[in-house]
């Protein structure tokens, strides 16, 4: 997968670790964001 350059424009950005959950993975983000669009970019392979 090559690198791919990416500009968004936002409110806040956060940094975390993709966690296991079940079959799949799971971020946690802030309770204030429920119902919020959000985007989340791979950042290392």
């Amino acid at each position: 997968m090559a690198k791919t350059n990416i500009q968004l424009t936002g409110y806040e950005m956060l940094e975390k670790q993709v966690n296991k959950s079940g079959n799949s993975g799971r971020v946690y983000v802030p309770f204030e964001w429920i119902g919020k669009k959000v985007k989340i970019i791979l950042l290392e392979q």
